[in-house]
C-alpha cells in the first residue's frame, strides 16, 4: 500500500509539484510519516535554501547597481526611483538575509559587484550616459553594511 502511494506522490510531484507539496504537508501533519514521498521532499527542502541564497544574491546585485547609477549618473529624473528601488530591496533583504547565509553572501560580494556593474553600465549606455559608464569602479566602493544598512552616497538628491 505505501509504495503504490509513494509511486503516486511522485507521478504527482512530476505533474503538479504545487499539488504534491499539499499532499505531503498533509501526510506529515497527519504524522504518516511512511507514505511521504522522501525523494522528493529532500530535493524540494534543500531547494528552499538556494532559492533563498538565489534571491539575496538577486536583491544584493540590484541594490549594488542602483547605488552605482545613483552616484554615476546625471539624469535626475531617474534618481527617485533608484532610492525607491533601493529603500524597497534593502528591507527585503533585512527579512531575507538569515544569519548563515549572510557570510555566503560577504564572501561573493565581489562577484556580485562585477555582474552588478555590468548591469548598471549597459543601463546607463542606454541612456547615453557613455562618460558614467565608463567611469564605474572596476572594484566594488561599498561594505556590506553600506549595501544592507541605511547608508547614502552623499552626493543623494530628494
Amino acid at each position: 500500500m505505501a509504495t503504490r502511494v509513494k509511486a503516486e506522490a511522485s507521478d504527482l510531484y512530476e505533474c503538479d509539484v504545487y499539488a504534491w507539496a499539499e499532499e505531503q504537508a498533509a501526510l506529515i501533519r497527519a504524522r504518516q510519516f511512511g507514505d511521504l514521498d522522501l525523494e522528493h521532499l529532500i530535493e524540494e527542502i534543500e531547494d528552499v535554501g538556494g532559492s533563498l541564497y538565489r534571491e539575496v544574491r538577486s536583491r544584493v546585485r540590484t541594490v549594488i547597481q542602483h547605488l552605482l547609477k545613483l552616484e554615476h549618473s546625471r539624469a535626475n529624473e531617474r534618481k527617485m526611483s533608484w532610492h525607491e528601488s533601493i529603500r524597497r530591496e534593502r528591507d527585503d533583504l533585512a527579512d531575507a538575509l538569515t544569519p548563515t547565509l549572510r557570510p555566503r553572501i560577504e564572501a561573493n560580494l565581489t562577484r556580485f559587484y562585477v555582474t552588478a556593474r555590468i548591469e548598471a553600465a549597459a543601463a546607463l549606455r542606454e541612456h547615453s550616459e557613455h562618460a558614467a559608464a565608463h567611469a564605474l569602479p572596476q572594484t566594488c566602493p561599498y561594505s556590506f553594511d553600506q549595501l544592507t544598512g541605511d547608508w547614502w552616497p552623499l552626493n543623494r538628491s530628494e
